[in-house]
């Protein structure tokens, strides 16, 4: 049974690990955020994508997982709304651009929109504040991957005979995997060493990025 156990908590670890560190919507959300927002947002990021892939752990654990995916319907609207967020996400990584363009046709009011621009900036709101954690979230919760993830996982790896409290301790190390990989992402991201390199090119960088996300979103809109 103590064999068992092990080998089931090694299969959970590794598959889990190299399920997080791969290039993915969350590892692109994390990479925009750190670099238009910087270091903390980046890192609130990573905390929303553990709360994310949380809440998938939690309805798989009550025997929900399995059920919505084997709705059609269910997973329809997941991907959907998914796709759609990562687009819109995609899409408003060119919006700098769109403003200087209106800016240029419109110079009789590119005063008053620079000047209402910097004070936004100056004042952020609490909302403001928590948008990465939100972003971070909406990325993993919505994504069907995600959550056909952790009911595979749950159904095929994880024992149906494993105590309550050991999938507890699954979930929370799944979820812990999330928050640390994406951090890292985002403190790697955000070192000075690193800043300086790209600083050139961060803005191309923070497009290519966008274009990802839309594209990611694009591709779960048109699959089946």
């Amino acid at each position: 049974m103590a064999d068992t156990v092990s080998v089931e908590m090694i299969a959970v670890a590794v598959i889990t690990i190299l399920a997080v560190i791969s290039p993915g919507p969350d590892f692109a959300m994390v990479t925009r955020i750190a670099l238009s927002r910087g270091r903390k947002a980046g890192v609130l990021c990573a905390i929303g994508i553990g709360t994310g892939i949380s809440v998938h752990v939690a309805y798989t654990m009550i025997g929900l997982g399995v059920i919505f995916a084997n709705n059609v319907w269910v997973l329809n609207t997941i991907r959907i709304l998914g796709a759609c967020y990562l687009i819109w996400l995609g899409i408003s990584a060119f919006w700098p651009d769109l403003i200087q363009i209106l800016k240029r046709r419109k110079n009789d009011r590119a005063e008053n929109i620079e000047t209402e621009t910097i004070t936004d900036a100056k004042t952020p709101t609490a909302k403001s504040r928590s948008a990465p954690f939100w972003s971070g979230f909406a990325c993993n919760a919505l994504n069907p991957k995600a959550m056909l993830f952790i009911v595979s996982l749950f159904s095929q790896v994880i024992s149906s005979d494993s105590s309550a409290i050991l999938q507890i301790g699954y979930g929370v190390f799944i979820a812990l995997c999330h928050m640390v990989w994406f951090a890292i992402v985002a403190l790697a991201l955000t070192l000075p060493a690193i800043q300086a390199r790209i600083e050139g090119v961060k803005g191309w960088i923070e497009r290519g990025v966008g274009a990802c996300l839309a594209g990611l979103g694009i591709k779960i809109l048109t699959s089946n």
